[in-house]
């Protein structure tokens, strides 16, 4: 249902590269031409921008809906110039704000549906039953396919689950970034079957000088020839490879790292090898 990598709209608009629509329509067709038709939105990227910016793009590119697939997340309210009454930063998931938040994701991706609908973060006043009624009435208007969440907790996940049905929790996840395998996220979304993605999948190797990343870097550079494969293309195999299933959120507009990213699907790691990345990472063997 979603392209193996998927395409993170965040940096597209206000809040990174500032693409023009001409720019916007190229990055979105040549991520088609590389096997990525799944786009990651949220209503605050780009303070509230985005997804008009994209919904503009993608009407002029003259590519059928039925040829990609929009997610989007809602929930945070997020003081700024679209929202200069908020006086401070939270959470929203009444019945009535999800409707309509999700209502003006449509109007502003130009589309009459979403693939699929996440709650952005969770909220401690999250009331699950008043979710799950809107939920409902927005999959009986057909305005949304599947809901899910993003980076829910274990405990929140299983709350929220026994009110409606969850099919994917996006999460963050990387080789620097792993503790969902070690408290127990992974295992509940293996057991109940609801979908990871992750965003921020090459965590902090590129970003940070330090001793880990040092580490991680000289076990990357042992394996390019093996695998015939740049350092993110493997970093992206190592999450790929957990029997989860987790699909990757990439927030690159840069054209050959979203080939890379595509082609790191064909990569197929040795077992010893993945073990080999996990020690560089941690600096200690596994117990």
């Amino acid at each position: 249902m979603y392209s193996k990598i998927i395409a993170g709209t965040m940096t597209w608009g206000q809040w990174g590269k500032k693409h023009s629509k001409t720019e916007m329509i190229d990055t979105i067709n040549y991520c088609l031409e590389n096997n990525i038709t799944t786009f990651d939105h949220a209503d605050i990227y780009g303070d509230y921008t985005t997804e008009a910016d994209f919904g503009n793009a993608f009407t002029e590119s003259n590519i059928t809906r039925d040829a990609i697939q929009l997610i989007s997340k809602c929930g945070i309210q997020l003081p700024g110039n679209s929202r200069s009454k908020l006086q401070v930063k939270h959470y929203n998931y009444s019945k009535d704000y999800i409707i309509w938040s999700a209502e003006n994701s449509l109007k502003n991706l130009k589309t009459d549906y979403l693939d699929l609908l996440l709650l952005h973060r969770p909220s401690p006043l999250m009331q699950p039953e008043e979710v799950a009624e809107a939920i409902s009435i927005l999959k009986k208007q057909g305005k949304i396919k599947n809901f899910g969440v993003s980076n829910f907790t274990t405990s929140q996940t299983e709350l929220l689950s026994q009110f409606t049905n969850i099919s994917v929790n996006q999460i963050e996840f990387s080789l620097t970034q792993h503790t969902a395998m070690h408290d127990g996220v992974l295992d509940t979304l293996m057991a109940k079957k609801i979908k990871p993605m992750c965003w921020s999948p090459l965590g902090t190797v590129f970003k940070d000088t330090n001793e880990q990343t040092t580490r991680v870097h000289l076990q990357l550079e042992k394996l390019i020839e093996k695998y015939n494969a740049t350092k993110d293309q493997l970093l992206l195999a190592w999450i790929l490879k957990h029997p989860a299933n987790i699909t990757p959120v990439i927030g690159t507009t840069t054209k050959e790292r979203l080939k890379n990213a595509y082609n790191a699907t064909n990569i197929h790691l040795d077992i010893e090898d993945w073990f080999l990345i996990l020690n560089a990472c941690q600096g200690h063997e596994v117990p």
